[in-house]
């Protein structure tokens, strides 16, 4: 502001000094104009902006607003009018041009990203220069290197003159080091722990992991973000009276450290001692007494409050009403440190849904999204279908995020519209890449996915990958809308090589060829059933250090094979989410019958069942059943065994190790496997709010048992360890160390650190 009044004020001394000037020959009438000291501007620019022109009259007044206009288009320092036998003379002084920009000394930005952001301010090649904005170019730049905690980063401009009347601009930068927190303290804590408290902040001091992180640079958003959990965290625990008094942020005079000071009063804790439904009961009280969190005798918490609040109108929107509000209202007994709640129910109208809008689908056709959807046009609001379709269209992963906003109708108090905003993924990939892992070593592979294909919601892969055991070729596509009701069908078509000489199966070989169909049908929305059925030509090779079993095989069948099989599968999922599941379970049976030159059956059940014990922590409880046996008189195929060991299965042992072993001490698997995982899943610490990364503590437990062997479950292998799961920028890693709990010593093959990485480029 005080720019702005100093820049008018100068100009406005300008001004007057300029109509002065001319005072002495004014008022005369104008024979002809001409424009001196002019470099750049046409002289063309300069005339049109004179209120008088050849024959009509000077006076003070036009005069005066020549000057103004001139000085208001930013192109000159000075501006002055003379006369010279009638004739009007403008002499002007232009501001010099922009020649280049330079830095030194930065590293932080991108020079080329600086560039552009300078010549959106005005302060670019070609550009006239203006000091204002040269100063506040300069302000902001310091302004950036402490928004990345770099407080003594200092930026020193230089403009040097160049001929023509052009000049170089230099921004010299000490960036300094970074500042780093020292130390954070809460002053007033009584209830808790301090440390227990600082858990709960995304600002803390330098660790083995902020240098990813960057969560010990200060940020006062972060700072602002940390008090309000602080104080969600107080209110949960029934400190109703809970307040942040002060908090004091501290630089050190070299810049380097950073100390902040939290200053907090706790109060005293409140159990709730009553809580009432008011207002509007459209729901019998009985059920609406069922969706309340929070109830008499607990401590408070306002968590559970709000949860209560958001269950009842969310009851109302399923029946209809679309805008209901319930609202509680406190009675606060400080003697006796209760509070009691009235909990008003205000539903508002019933509404109907007059038209559902799709924005942002710009390369999926409207009918992909249209097909999840479960709210219909034209019927009664109602919210659970409303978020059901959100849900699912979410599930599609042909989005990076899907949004749902709900509008009234101007002038139709009775009617309101759904809009889903979509934000498009890129779903197609062309890709190359290199991966590790302790199974396939190092990995080459190719692919072309797209699971949109032009939009019409149908997937359509070709991988290729080579690896050290598994090589794979293969050709998939899906349609998951082969009917209008959800049935979907797909093909696959694949050539895989397996190369078994590395593991402890030992040396054996498989070539398959094959190819098959399978069907998908949603029995409800959680439900879903689905067959399939593949043809396959397999060349098993066997070497002279291969077991005696698979060589008897091949020897009573022959070493090519070609044989069909059917697939079923029954599952139930009820997942929050695909990609970091917090709550829910997943169930599946399925079941493979293959007939032809190999005969054989193999049933499979899996649960997994993911209970969250807190906002961070999710427990995981994983069973794994396998049952497979040879049909027609003829034995399970070798190569068709359960195996165990490794990830995915039992941590800690080396993969496909556990079961029965030959003489030469190779692993034969097995016709029955159990396999159960207890895994404690918890964001990495000190990057809470990173879901890149996550931490699983795990018992893992597991066994294969060979055909007529008994199941006995105190041949079990156990194993504990930790687990790191992190999507990093080079693309997704899975380490794990594992210690064995009953290694059977010189039998057992122990792994304790096992790793899979993958990018592609």
């Amino acid at each position: 502001m005080r720019k702005r009044i100093l820049a008018a004020l100068a100009w406005a001394l300008l001004a007057a000094a300029g109509a002065a000037a001319a005072a002495d020959f004014l008022p005369f009438t104008v024979k002809d104009i001409r424009v001196e000291g002019v470099q750049r501007t046409d002289p063309g620019t300069v005339f049109s902006y004179l209120p008088v022109k050849v024959g009509e009259t000077l006076t003070a007044e036009k005069a005066q607003q020549a000057l103004r206009a001139l000085f208001a288009t930013g192109f000159f320092k000075d501006v002055r009018l003379e006369t010279e036998n009638g004739v009007l003379v403008v002499l002007v002084e232009e501001r010099p041009a922009i020649s280049q920009v330079d830095f030194s000394g930065v590293s932080e930005f991108p020079l080329d990203s600086l560039r552009r952001a300078l010549r959106d301010l005005g302060l670019g090649e070609g550009q006239i220069l203006d000091r204002a904005v040269l100063e506040s170019a300069e302000q902001e730049l310091k302004r950036q290197y402490l928004s990345r905690g770099k407080y003594a980063a200092e930026v020193q401009t230089t403009v040097t003159p160049l001929e023509r009347n052009r000049v170089a601009i230099n921004f010299a930068v000490t960036e300094g080091e970074v500042a780093k927190i020292r130390t954070i303290k809460i002053v007033g804590a009584r209830a808790f722990a301090e440390n227990d408290l600082l858990d709960l902040f995304v600002l803390r001091t330098p660790g083995w992991l902020t240098w990813y992180t960057k969560h010990d640079q200060y940020s006062r958003q972060r700072l602002s973000a940390d008090l309000e959990t602080l104080r969600s965290y107080y209110l949960d625990q029934g400190y109703l009276d809970f307040n942040v008094d002060s908090t004091q942020v501290s630089i050190t005079p070299d810049r380097k450290d950073v100390y902040i000071t939290v200053n907090i009063t706790e109060g005293e804790k409140y159990t709730v001692s009553d809580v009432r439904i008011g207002g509007q009961k459209l729901v019998p009280e009985e059920e609406l007494e069922k969706l309340l969190r929070i109830r008499p005798g607990d401590v408070f918490s306002r968590q559970r409050l709000i949860e209560s609040q958001k269950a009842i109108a969310d009851r109302l929107g399923n029946d209809g009403y679309a805008f209901a509000n319930a609202n509680a209202v406190p009675e606060v007994d400080r003697e006796k440190r209760t509070v009691a709640f009235t909990i008003l129910i205000d539903p508002g109208r019933r509404v109907y849904v007059r038209r559902i809008n799709v924005v942002g689908n710009s390369k999926t056709r409207d009918e992909v999204v249209r097909r999840e959807m479960r709210q219909l046009e034209g019927a009664y609001y109602d919210a659970s279908k409303i978020q059901l379709s959100r849900r699912r269209i979410d599930r599609t992963r042909y989005f990076n995020e899907v949004t749902v906003d709900t509008a009234p109708v101007e002038g139709r108090p009775d009617q309101v519209d759904v809009t889903y905003t979509v934000e498009e993924r890129s779903t197609g990939a062309l890709a190359f890449g290199v991966g590790f892992s302790t199974l396939d070593k190092f990995i080459l592979s190719a692919s072309i996915t797209q699971p949109n294909v032009f939009g019409t919601g149908k997937f359509l892969a070709l991988e290729l990958n080579s690896g050290t055991v598994n090589k794979i070729y293969s050709l998939s596509y899906v349609d998951p809308y082969y009917t209008v009701d959800g049935v979907s069908r797909g093909f696959d078509v694949y050539k895989r090589d397996v190369d078994a000489s590395t593991l402890a199966t030992g040396a054996y070989g498989t070539k398959t060829v094959g190819g098959g169909i399978k069907f998908s049908y949603p029995l409800s929305e959680r439900v879903t059933v689905s067959f399939g059925a593949l043809a396959e030509s397999v060349d098993v090779i066997t070497f002279e250090n291969s077991s005696t079993i698979y060589k008897d095989f091949v020897a009573a069948f022959g070493n090519k094979y070609r044989y069909g099989a059917f697939t079923a599968a029954w599952a139930r999922d009820t997942r929050d989410s695909l990609i970091v599941t917090t709550d829910g379970l997943l169930t599946r049976f399925s079941t493979e019958l293959a007939g032809g030159d190999l005969q054989y059956y193999r049933l499979g059940i899996n649960q997994q069942i993911y209970w969250p014990l807190s906002r961070s922590l999710t427990l995981l409880l994983n069973a794994d059943l396998g049952y497979a046996n040879g049909s027609g008189g003829k034995p399970l195929p070798f190569f068709k065994n359960y195996y165990a060991g490794g990830p995915g299965t039992v941590r800690g042992y080396q993969d496909f190790s556990l079961g029965p072993r030959d003489s030469l001490g190779n692993s034969l698997g097995g016709t029955r496997r159990v396999v159960g995982n207890l895994e404690l899943l918890f964001p990495m610490p000190g990057a809470a709010q990173d879901k890149s990364l996550r931490v699983g503590v795990f018992v893992d437990a597991g066994q294969v048992y060979g055909a007529g062997e008994p199941v006995d479950l105190s041949e079990m292998r156990y194993s504990a360890g930790i687990a790191l799961a992190w999507a990093s920028p080079l693309g997704p890693l899975r380490l794990s160390y594992a210690t064995p709990l009953n290694e059977r010593a010189g039998f057992d093959r122990v792994q304790r650190l096992q790793l899979k990485f993958g990018t592609a480029f």
